[in-house]
């Protein structure tokens, strides 16, 4: 029990068909609760199935959030025996070794910002077989920040049969793109902006 007794919108429609295993591509605004949408129901699998490689792959588009994202994981992963690592440039030479060792090892939860996560790809000792969560986190600004490339990169290396929660504030043709790329058949949530977010 988290002490969670009241869900916000994205939670309340976000999180049955995540824990479904649905593929779910949905609109909703930063400060909306969507961080704990994608991630409760992620951990309460894992909770109940241990892994040994790399199970979710959460990417952002600026190590800002990547940080964000990761301090709220462990928040709520705190009783859980959840493994996870933050993989983000712009720290010293260090961090890419300690980044290397959790990816050898098979933290559980990846969260990463897309340039980052393939400079290690490319070295060639991360596992992805075993990835069964995909989450594109603030994926319009991902887009316009140029990552399409890396992005679409990452999706090849992880296997078919995955779950796919796409999440964006904005709706444009190129997010509809993206999404109908990389998921099969997925729920479409709308969360209309509200004058005051939670």
């Amino acid at each position: 029990d988290m002490g969670f007794d009241k869900c916000t919108p994205i939670q309340a429609q976000a999180i049955p068909p995540s824990l479904k295993g649905r593929d779910i591509l949905a609109v909703a605004q930063t400060g909306t609760g969507k961080t704990a949408a994608f991630l409760l129901p992620i951990l309460s699998e894992l909770s109940d199935r241990p892994v040994t490689k790399v199970n979710t792959i959460i990417l952002e588009p600026t190590r800002e959030l990547a940080m964000q994202v990761d301090r709220q994981l462990e928040g709520f992963s705190f009783y859980t025996r959840t493994s996870s690592i933050a993989i983000y440039g712009g720290r010293d030479g260090h961090s890419m070794g300690q980044e290397q060792k959790a990816l050898k090892t098979g933290a559980r939860i990846v969260v990463a910002t897309p340039g980052r996560l393939m400079a290690h790809l490319d070295m060639g000792y991360t596992d992805l077989s075993e990835v069964r969560h995909l989450v594109l986190d603030e994926a319009d600004r991902m887009l316009d920040m140029g990552f399409i490339h890396d992005v679409r990169k990452v999706v090849a290396e992880l296997p078919k049969k995955r779950q796919t929660l796409l999440f964006s504030a904005t709706m444009p043709s190129s997010i509809t793109k993206l999404a109908e790329h990389i998921m099969l058949d997925y729920d479409r949530i709308e969360i209309t902006p509200q004058a005051k977010t939670a």
